[in-house]
């Protein structure tokens, strides 16, 4: 491993794992999603010229260098890696996919302290409401990983390197820095954590991913204002398809519907009734 690219101490396997594990969608001719355990990677682009956006959970880097070469065949590789934030879920595999590929590596400007070892994520909040998951949350790796030079911020323009026709939407709230990826073009529309189709809090829905919309991850998502704002920009783009980071994604009228739901509901269905990172006055 690179003496200047390194995980945190915390840095281990997650036992958790979901029905749609291992399971892949291709949801348009260049946009294809894949579940590794409890979160989605997905890849965009075709043949010889693809992105791959997020780095699934740890010691999960031979299965997406396998999806990788499944579908675009043997010694493939992405142009590069985008991440729509890092938090241990979406960058899991990233340092050996880095070694592997010898390819760069793009987040937001306000995520690169958090890539690069300067600084860690809040503790998470395991007294929000929702669930097993939300306890064990304590026990997930949280310290930062250090991708080194390998990481770059993405362009100031709005522009998202290699993915032609899609610009970064700055969705914070989850994390300061997160992004979500959106084509115009189509209303394809890559999410993150900005929102999600699972009640990530809840073991039972987790395991057996029951379609639901719900806010970003409550024990991860520290500022609860910008989080709502976030999902309220995602929604005046009029996405047609959503790829999230935990759930399955959703599409059409069903998208439409539960989004604009999630916009005028936020604070009953997405936001905890209580909690560490919660103002009850910020409504």
């Amino acid at each position: 491993m690179d003496q200047d690219m390194n995980y945190g101490e915390d840095y281990k396997f997650i036992p958790a794992t979901s029905i749609s594990s291992g399971a892949g969608m291709q949801l348009l001719p260049d946009v294809y999603c894949h579940t590794i355990q409890i979160v989605n990677i997905a890849l965009v682009g075709e043949q010889e010229h693809f992105v791959l956006v997020d780095a699934g959970m740890p010691h999960s880097s031979d299965g997406i260098i396998n999806i990788v070469e499944e579908r675009f065949g043997d010694n493939a590789k992405p142009e590069t890696i985008v991440l729509t934030h890092g938090h241990f879920d979406h960058v899991g595999a990233i340092i050996e996919l880095v070694e592997h590929w010898d390819i760069p590596v793009y987040a937001h400007r306000l995520e690169i302290p958090y890539l690069t070892g300067r600084q860690r994520y809040p503790e998470p909040d395991s007294t929000v409401e929702g669930g097993m998951v939300a306890k064990m949350s304590p026990f997930f790796p949280n310290e930062p990983i250090n991708l080194g030079d390998h990481v770059q911020p993405l362009p100031n323009d709005g522009t998202v390197p290699f993915m032609d026709g899609f610009n970064w939407v700055h969705t914070p709230g989850h994390t300061p820095g997160h992004v979500s990826f959106f084509r115009d073009e189509d209303g394809a529309l890559i999410v993150g954590d900005a929102f999600v189709t699972v009640k990530q809090e809840n073991l039972f829905d987790v395991m057996t991913q029951d379609k639901e919309i719900s806010g970003p991850p409550r024990y991860l998502t520290t500022d609860w204002k910008a989080a709502k704002e976030s999902v309220r920009k995602l929604s005046q783009l009029h996405p047609t398809i959503a790829v999230t980071g935990h759930g399955a994604p959703m599409v059409g009228e069903e998208l439409t519907n539960n989004l604009n739901k999630l916009v005028r509901e936020f604070d009953q269905i997405a936001k905890p009734d209580h909690g560490k990172y919660v103002d009850p006055d910020v409504h």
